[in-house]
């Protein structure tokens, strides 16, 4: 840089300094911004992007795939968008060794069985298929990827907005601005912006609007709002008349609203057909479709097993049902959202240990949980492992039956042991219930907390900003708000701070943000984190400065809450509808569903003995008895031990996807709350499925054995 340049820019320096104090120049260090990218950037990405990465840089090592060149600008898109650190011929390479892994896998096992002299075609020819299925969608992972970091980043968009609008109106510089933003909005939108600063100093974009254009443009086919928002913010920087300055920034929080609204509107509107859709093809279809499978297993000779039916119901319908899900979140519309209290703030880790009675329980959340579930499972499994130690044994059960009931080597066939198998689920679901329980209980208690608070937020912020703007000094207006809003959240808030200014002598900034004492330790959130930050800032300015930026966040944050109440009744039909779904109609049919198969098994077992009497040697029956008799032949029907393993493990698969899919149209990517909710829904609807299917397999079997097959 020329000499002359250096003397300008010190000229400034020295003006600034002069002006606003040396805290001005200090408080933007783009350079430790910069060189802690690559580290922020690790920290962000999950352990399980990283691995993807070292995956695909060792699948290229081992055969190297370019992917067509329709497919080759998407991906490269999709890789900046993630912040991924891989080409898009190591995506494409690993896409192309996974997918030739299956087939060999396929071949192998087909070779291993027939030389054992029993080949099986079902499962070598199922990961056959996998495979040459799978290249495509596992070579386009980082579409899959982006579509899920721009799910996640929208989430923050109008806060971000916000928090760029709140800083401008007091100090208009775009870099100071954004750097405020990328501080409190939280990854991954803060990582998005630290690339940005990134780019100046690696010299790829000379100027911060040069790069901030350039990253807008990955949003342009997204988020039309958000772009046409930072475009009114960067025009505000050219106005010279300070009022419409003012009227563009809050403009560009208008059309960012506005617009998120409109599209949440047709969004919700579109919702309802493939909402239906899923329910219909992913739920009601093949749940009532169980029903024949017992049936179907005795009438093709024993061609259908039980394993048959858990690869089409525990693995293929699982997975269509999540690309379902994944195709109507990737038309979610972006910018509204909730903040994810685990990422933005992950000191409170320590509030998913396990307490019970205000002390920690020195017992690992997952250790306990596997161990409780896995007890019940085992409990579960003891009709396999009592025929496997002692196949002769076997016990009657009255009316019911048998306990275990084996034809030989097929079964169980026994209520007993389909009673018993039906714990396998229940435990699978207690320990899943359990283990995210303890994690998010009191996560969520302090999302709560902190969501009362911000609830009345705006009103205390407009009144702090009121006692400050009829001179009482900042300092002393905490104290004057604080008691007339005694014993509320806020109160409380406002109250720690008055004390930390008055008894310990700190200042402002430091009774907020004190390490160990600061009043927003208490309260996690990112909006009154931020709403303190521009008090302290603008502090330096002026009471009447502090005064009017404090009254105009209040109108923000008031219209804010607004347009998010609007958009939650838009999806209060389809969200109770799920809602439903999850916790009754489908625990309820595939408990009904269960029931109906056992019964019907035990019908095929009588009429299957039935015609073997009638149909015996010497017997003048007549001879399509015999037939019949083949038909009906117990041995080839579906256990119903297995059957209800199968349809159990289904409805807690589908709880789940469920739950995910419900709180991520709701909430945005959530994940305290969609474990919250995780824990508590396959809690409900497992008890509700294993209280209808027991009660149903009692009735049904009594009604079954109480009618005889036995001609006279």
């Amino acid at each position: 840089m020329p000499k002359g340049t250096d003397d300008i820019i010190k000229k400034y320096e020295r003006e600034l300094e002069d002006k606003y104090g040396s805290g001005y120049i200090e408080a933007f260090e783009p350079e430790l911004v910069n060189k802690e990218y690559d580290l922020f950037r690790s920290e962000v990405l999950e352990n399980k992007v990283t691995n993807y990465e070292k995956w695909c840089y060792f699948s290229e090592k081992i055969i190297k795939v370019s992917p067509s060149k329709k497919d080759l600008p998407e991906l490269k898109k999709s890789i900046e968008v993630a912040h991924l650190n891989v080409t898009p011929e190591a995506a494409a390479s690993f896409g192309a060794l996974v997918a030739l892994g299956l087939i060999v896998f396929g071949m192998l096992v087909m070779g291993i069985t027939y030389a054992f002299g029993s080949i099986s075609f079902f499962f070598p020819i199922f990961l056959i298929i996998a495979g040459a299925l799978a290249i495509k969608p596992i070579g386009n992972i980082p579409n899959y990827l982006a579509t899920r970091w721009r799910l996640e980043a929208s989430n923050q968009m109008v806060l971000c907005i916000l928090y760029i609008v709140m800083y401008m109106r007091h100090t208009s510089n775009l870099e100071h601005a954004v750097k405020f933003a990328a501080e409190h909005i939280g990854a991954p939108l803060s990582l998005d912006f630290k690339k940005i600063f990134w780019d100046i100093q690696t010299e790829k974009y000379f100027s911060i609007k040069e790069s901030l254009d350039n990253y807008l443009e990955n949003w342009r086919d997204y988020n039309l709002e958000f772009v046409e928002s930072f475009h009114l913010i960067e025009g505000s920087l050219y106005e010279p008349n300070e009022f419409r300055r003012i009227m563009l920034l809050e403009k560009s929080l208008e059309v960012m609203l506005e617009g998120t609204y409109n599209k949440m509107l047709h969004y919700a509107h579109n919702l309802k057909g493939p909402i239906t859709l899923l329910y219909m093809l992913g739920v009601i279809l093949p749940i009532l479709g169980l029903v024949i499978f017992p049936l179907i297993g005795s009438f093709m000779g024993g061609a259908v097993k039980w394993y048959h039916l858990g690869m089409v119901y525990n693995v293929i319908l699982p997975v269509v049902l999540v690309v379902m899900g994944n195709n109507m979140l990737a038309k979610r519309p972006t910018g509204y959202g909730e903040s994810e209290l685990l990422k933005s703030n992950p000191e409170f880790k320590i509030y998913e240990q396990w307490v019970i009675n205000d002390k920690v329980v020195p017992v690992s959340p997952k250790a306990a949980s596997m161990f409780v579930g896995g007890l019940i499972v085992f409990i579960g499994l003891l009709p396999l492992l009592i025929h496997f130690v002692n196949p002769a044994f076997d016990m009657s059960l009255g009316p019911l039956g048998s306990l275990l009931d084996y034809k030989g080597e097929n079964g169980p066939y026994g209520v007993g042991a389909l009673i018993m198998g039906m714990l396998i689920p229940l435990g699978l679901a207690i320990g899943i219930s359990m283990y995210y329980g303890i994690k998010t209980n009191r996560l969520i208690k302090i999302k709560k907390k902190v969501d009362d608070l911000e609830e009345e937020f705006s009103g205390a912020v407009f009144q702090l900003g009121n006692r400050i703007g009829d001179g009482i000094p900042s300092e002393v207006a905490f104290g004057e708000v604080a008691k007339t809003m005694s014993g509320t959240p806020t109160g409380n808030f406002f109250s720690t701070v008055d004390r930390n200014i008055r008894k310990l002598g700190y200042g402002m900034s430091k009774a907020v943000f004190d390490s160990r004492v600061g009043a927003i330790l208490l309260f996690p959130s990112n909006l009154i984190h931020s709403t303190m930050k521009v008090l302290v800032e603008s502090a330096q300015k002026g009471p009447q400065v502090v005064s009017s930026s404090l009254i105009t966040i209040s109108k923000y944050v008031d219209r804010i809450k607004k347009v998010n109440e609007r958009l939650k009744d838009l999806l209060a039909d389809v969200l109770s509808s799920m809602v439903s779904q999850i916790n009754f109609l489908t625990p309820l049919i595939a408990g009904i569903v269960v029931g109906i198969g056992s019964m019907v098994t035990t019908i095929i077992g009588k009429l299957g003995s039935a015609f073997d009497t009638v149909g015996g040697a010497g017997s003048d029956a007549p001879s399509n008895l015999g037939a019949l008799s083949s038909i009906m032949n117990i041995k080839d029907a579906i256990p119903s031990y297995y059957f209800q393993l199968v349809v159990g493990l289904y409805v807690l698969q589908i709880t789940i996807i469920l739950t995910i899919l419900s709180t991520k149209i709701e909430r945005g990517i959530d994940a305290t709350t969609a474990r919250h909710r995780i824990g508590k829904n396959v809690k409900k609807s497992m008890i509700l499925y294993l209280v209808v299917a027991l009660i149903g397999v009692i009735l049904f079997n009594l009604l079954a054995n109480a009618v005889s097959f036995t001609p006279q």
